[in-house]
């Protein structure tokens, strides 16, 4: 019913920035919540940020200031800019739908469907 591709990733310094971009293909996008998530080795998949179907954004606090995703429903894309990257950051990182409400955009189980994901590394 939906698939997503993003675009995006690559390796980078610390201080630099990336725009990542997740293409959705079907209809009714705009009636999806979307987010982020990253995993980076060995560690647990870690919420980043989301976009509700309505706009309001939620983003973790340790990317507050420098991550701003957004939306847009005419291109049927979801983009996360990363500015003022760190070592922290990087990971693989994948884009999620989904249309339930009423859920925690923070909780992976509540994601519907997902992207193949897009690896970021920062190093110096």
């Amino acid at each position: 019913q939906m698939q997503l591709v993003e675009s995006g990733g690559g390796s980078v310094q610390p201080g630099d920035s990336l725009r990542l971009s997740c293409v959705a293909s079907g209809q009714s996008f705009r009636s999806y919540s979307l987010g982020w998530f990253r995993q980076a080795p060995g560690k647990a998949r870690e919420y980043v940020a989301s976009i509700t179907w309505t706009g309001t954004t939620y983003p973790i606090d340790s990317v507050k200031g420098r991550f701003t995703v957004s939306r847009d429903n005419d291109k049927n894309t979801l983009y996360l800019q990363m500015d003022n990257l760190k070592p922290e950051d990087a990971g693989v990182y994948y884009c999620a739908a989904t249309d339930l409400r009423g859920i925690s955009l923070g909780s992976a189980n509540n994601y519907q469907y997902w992207g193949q994901g897009t690896q970021v590394t920062v190093s110096s």
